[in-house]
């Protein structure tokens, strides 16, 4: 199952190659501490970095100047250079890489992958279950506060033969009173079964964000395999910054690329990573309902 951390690898990789974007990097000599206005970095290749930004884990850092004999950094700005661009000034360990003007930061990686996430619903949900004795005196039954709607409801049949079987004749309620509902989400029943018999509601509810490095894809509700589509979304979403880089011809490195790296081809790319996404999701969803099909797809014919 991949990582956050190794989904985050996985796009820099395809957006930058494998080979052909060669940063300039050195590595933290001393571990760093979340304050640290100094910072020391291997002696041999300190001469790697430059005055600006650079990257170390998910932290971007600006960097004042450096000494080449001790390998010292000193940060822009004092405690104002570190966590640039909204990122959080961490401590570091010792031997974690230093890069110098990442192309693509891994803190803006992280984002767009979640910004990728969060853009599949409600077009691939996910689906969860909750269960509860059916009460002939009770029409209304409480839900959990993360259900966004109901996917199908199954009542559990008396007798040796193990039926749970639809449940047609229901409504959400995804406004219910506070004062009987504490979750304010509720599904009302007008379907029953022999009291008494378990009800089971799959309901649906949006996929949960990535946070640390270390989680699990399928800490998001989905299946691993739809790490695919939010990897290419993320590429997709990420590339069109390369546009704005070429339109700040003050950087000798963009004066240069310009004339190699068209916004035709840019924008050629973007278009294939958005069509390869398009064709998962339609496939994903497709699978959703053969693999979890509601009574409104599937009537058992």
């Amino acid at each position: 199952m991949p990582t956050f951390d190794q989904l985050v690898s996985r796009v820099k990789a395809e957006l930058q190659g494998f080979a052909l974007d060669q940063a300039s990097v050195s590595e933290l000599a001393a571990q760093m501490a979340g304050g640290d206005t100094v910072f020391t970095c291997d002696a041999s290749t300190v001469g790697n970095l430059s005055r600006g930004m650079v990257e170390v884990d998910d932290e971007l850092i600006l960097v004042k100047a450096f000494d080449a004999a001790s390998g010292s950094v000193s940060v822009m700005g004092g405690a104002n250079g570190r966590g640039y661009q909204n990122t959080v000034a961490a401590a570091h360990d010792a031997g974690a890489l230093v890069t110098s003007a990442p192309a693509f930061p891994r803190s803006r990686v992280r984002d767009e992958l979640n910004n990728a996430l969060k853009a599949l619903y409600p077009s691939l949900v996910v689906l969860e279950t909750t269960d509860f004795p059916f009460s002939a005196a009770q029409v209304e039954y409480p839900l959990p506060a993360e259900t966004a709607d109901v996917w199908y409801v199954t009542g559990r049949w008396v007798g040796p033969e193990r039926v749970s079987a639809p449940m047609p004749n229901w409504r959400y309620n995804p406004k219910a009173y506070p004062s009987d509902f504490p979750t304010g989400k509720s599904i009302q029943l007008f379907d029953g079964v022999t009291p008494g018999q378990n009800v089971r509601v799959v309901y649906v509810r949006p996929p949960a964000a990535l946070v640390n490095g270390s989680d699990d894809f399928t800490v998001s509700g989905y299946p691993e395999r739809v790490a695919d589509l939010i990897v290419w979304d993320a590429c997709r979403r990420l590339l069109p910054s390369m546009l704005s880089a070429r339109l700040q011809q003050q950087a000798v490195e963009a004066t240069e690329r310009a004339a190699l790296v068209s916004s035709r081809d840019i924008a050629t790319a973007v278009q294939l990573y958005a069509g390869m996404h398009a064709e998962g999701l339609a496939a994903e969803r497709a699978l959703q309902f053969t693999e979890a099909p509601n009574y409104a797809t599937f009537q058992g014919s």
